[in-house]
């Protein structure tokens, strides 16, 4: 086969631009498990303070026919309080980068800030997983979901494990590690039992994604008996996972967190929660810095948030910590 003479062709071509996608596609994944299942509130200070209270046990309750009423004394609510973090995300890109034609745009600042966006929310579901009790002051930090928990829905391992929980200080402390051991599918059921008999409702598991694999091991338990369900595709789907747990105490579902990943602390938690029961409270949404200052040849752009978690009564969740959460060893 010959070319025509004199064709002009890709080959001896110059300008033709390069087989790149315009569409910037990114392999860091953007989901936010706790952060986008909670209700996202207002705050109205640096310190959000809130209570709760707790249902007398029940008891014996016949009274004498004519008695003379006795009254007892109130039992006061329990104050909490968690102060707010504020997180930032800054870039700046040169006037030419900003007006050069880029594969997908992505190094141009419009771009920048729908990225930096999505990495604030990643930070802040990040503090939302992490053992980090709150701190006051100029640099404030709101007290994580491992710092909430109490011992009487705790399952830890021996030796030093210990629960943090809110302290008289008005400060959440961090939880103590344990002996780390194997996720079992009795940690489970015990710790739903105690999660259930102190009265929260948990509705669902936070996990690394090695510990939702474990999860799905217990199906060749004994006494599980896995539920099929048909679905409307043609082809076959092989089932080897599971997501909903239903046991003893209700129905629980399990989703796996990659930011739990991050660390074999994050990943050593198994958290049980009740979503109803956490709210993000923001004293400032995530937002543009407006008006920064002009001093060079470059576009700047700034994302800012301040907020807290609020745990509206610890005793709502549990967790089975000083777990393997990132290999079978670890």
């Amino acid at each position: 086969m010959t070319i025509v003479t004199n064709t002009f062709h890709t080959g001896s071509a110059k300008t033709n631009r390069e087989s790149l996608s315009d569409v910037v596609s990114r392999i860091t994944p953007e989901d936010t498990p706790i952060f986008s299942s909670i209700p996202h509130t207002e705050a109205k200070a640096t310190y959000e303070e809130w209570s709760s209270e707790a249902l007398s046990s029940p008891a014996a309750n016949a009274q004498l026919e004519g008695d003379e009423f006795t009254y007892a004394a109130v039992t006061a609510s329990k104050r909490f309080g968690n102060y707010t973090q504020i997180l930032r995300k800054d870039w700046v890109v040169s006037a030419t980068q900003d007006k050069v034609s880029n594969v997908g745009k992505a190094e141009q600042s419009a771009n920048q800030r729908v990225k930096k966006g999505i990495e604030l929310r990643k930070d802040i579901e990040f503090a939302i997983v992490s053992n980090t009790a709150s701190v006051s002051g100029q640099t404030r930090k709101f007290g994580g979901v491992p710092t909430w928990f109490e011992s009487d829905t705790s399952s830890r391992g021996a030796s030093t494990g210990a629960a943090g929980g809110f302290q008289t200080d008005g400060m959440t402390d961090v939880a103590v590690a344990g002996t780390f051991r194997t996720y079992t599918k009795a940690l489970l059921d015990s710790t739903l039992q105690k999660c259930y008999t102190t009265g929260s409702n948990v509705k669902v598991a936070q996990v690394s994604p090695y510990a939702k694999g474990v999860f799905s091991s217990f199906m060749k338990s004994d006494g599980v008996v896995p539920v099929r369900q048909a679905t409307s595709k043609k082809a076959i789907t092989l089932v080897a996972t599971a997501e909903i747990y239903l046991g003893d105490f209700g129905e629980v579902v399990f989703v796996p967190n990659r930011i739990m990943a991050g660390s074999t602390a994050m990943a050593s938690n198994v958290l049980l929660l009740d979503p109803s029961m956490l709210e993000f409270r923001f004293l400032r949404k995530i937002q543009d810095v407006e008006d920064l200052a002009k001093t060079g040849d470059a576009t700047k752009g700034v994302i800012v948030a301040e907020g807290t978690l609020v745990n509206k009564n610890p005793l709502a969740h549990g967790v089975i910590a000083d777990i393997f959460g990132t290999t079978a060893a670890t």
